[in-house]
């Protein structure tokens, strides 16, 4: 009889009880924005130098806020740099309908579903591109839900990141120049100095990276980026002769896609090799971490389709035990880097700072995680003004 009444019990209990599919959130509201970020001074690299590209003066952003029923919010972004901006806005607002009425819990079956959306323009490149805004806001509200920083809601090892400046060190900007920008860096609190190489006469290159190492002495990490502007030859002469300057490493020395030339010069040099900025998928970053392509990794969440997959490459690259120093949006990579097991490099680049409200904080050397929740950022009066356009989404009939 005790049994039987258990049982009742049980059924009643069974009976009245919710599934997470029925208690969860849902979201009810998207916006997508189209904002340019004009820059102060055009920037060239090597791409610039030996014709393929134009001089960088504005930086298309596409951004994504995301609201849920039970009054949560994220914000997310992705980027262009020179064409592409429209695309990434035009197929973000073509996906953005498929995330109404999903539980904004459930990331990863939300980045599948916008993949195969798109599934029939390809699976990497500006498709997942398109993705990652929303992806993003996904994975801040899920931290902001939580009350705490994206950092910690991933588990983070550490609380700041070792960081280093680009900005300083572009080939467009006079060697007297460079030299005074890395002295302010060193001042403002940097952890380390990238500078641009890939100049069509080697020897700039190294007159330039020499005088740097100079002013910073033997032990301040300085890392150099040829952009891929050198083929297997003159990659295997520019490493031999920048082996000399102690460098932390030396990025992008060939094209994006050559897994295999990359593990060849990380083979045949003591200097690091780095690369994957330009890859737009975790299957991409899977090939170059396979061929044994960099000793450092380089991916970039906005550019592989958001964090969801960025936690892919990080798992893959921890257990071949590569290193991570993601490109660019420190804003997000900073959490990102602080969660790997394995000691990162963070890219500093001060150009993004008027997009937002909020402040990082560098000190001694390294970028510190703050106590806001989630990505601790939000859209500033200025961002707003440089919008160009914007599309909201809801469940309103």
């Amino acid at each position: 009889m005790a049994v039987e009444s258990n049982v009742v019990s049980y059924a009643r209990t069974a009976e009245n009880t919710r599934t997470a599919a029925q208690s969860g959130d849902r979201i009810e509201w998207v916006k997508v924005s189209l904002i340019y970020l004009p820059l102060a001074t055009p920037v060239s690299d090597a791409k610039v130098l030996t014709g393929r590209q134009k001089p960088l003066t504005e930086i298309a952003f596409v951004f994504a806020e995301i609201r849920t029923r039970d009054g949560y919010d994220g914000i997310g972004f992705g980027y262009s740099k020179r064409a592409g901006g429209q695309g990434m806005y035009a197929h973000a607002k073509e996906i953005a309908p498929n995330l109404l009425g999903e539980d904004p819990n459930d990331i990863s079956r939300i980045f599948t579903k916008l993949l195969w959306a798109g599934a029939s323009v390809g699976r990497s490149g500006m498709t997942t591109q398109a993705i990652a805004p929303f992806d993003i806001a996904l994975w801040d509200m899920k931290a902001k839900r939580a009350g705490l920083p994206l950092a910690k809601l991933l588990g983070a090892h550490r609380d700041s990141v070792q960081c280093y400046n680009t900005s300083g060190g572009f080939l467009h900007t006079p060697l007297e120049q460079v030299l005074k920008n890395v002295q302010i860096s060193r001042e403002s609190g940097i952890g380390g100095i990238k500078l641009k190489v890939g100049h069509p006469d080697l020897s700039v290159d190294i007159q330039r990276v020499g005088e740097v190492r100079a002013l910073l002495g033997a032990d301040f990490p300085l890392m150099v980026d040829a952009n891929q502007q050198w083929d297997r030859q003159q990659a295997t002469r520019a490493c031999r002769a920048l082996e000399a300057f102690d460098l932390t490493w030396i990025e992008e020395p060939l094209d994006a896609y050559d897994f295999a030339g990359h593990a060849q010069l990380a083979d045949r040099f003591d200097t690091a090799i780095a690369t994957g900025e330009m890859l737009t998928s975790a299957a991409e970053h899977a090939q170059l971490i396979q061929a044994g392509g960099g000793d450092f990794i380089q991916p970039d969440a906005p550019r592989v389709g958001g964090i969801t997959p960025f936690l892919q490459i990080m798992s893959m690259g921890a257990l071949q035990g590569c290193k991570l120093a993601p490109h660019f949006a420190m804003e997000i990579h900073l959490h990102l880097a602080a969660a790997y097991p394995i000691e990162p490099w963070l890219e500093h680049f001060e150009w993004l700072g008027p997009l937002f409200n909020e402040q990082m904080q560098l000190k001694e050397g390294r970028m510190h995680v703050s106590d806001r929740p989630g990505l601790g950022i939000s859209l500033s009066e200025q961002a707003l003004g440089w919008r160009a356009d914007y599309q909201e989404f809801d469940n309103q009939p």
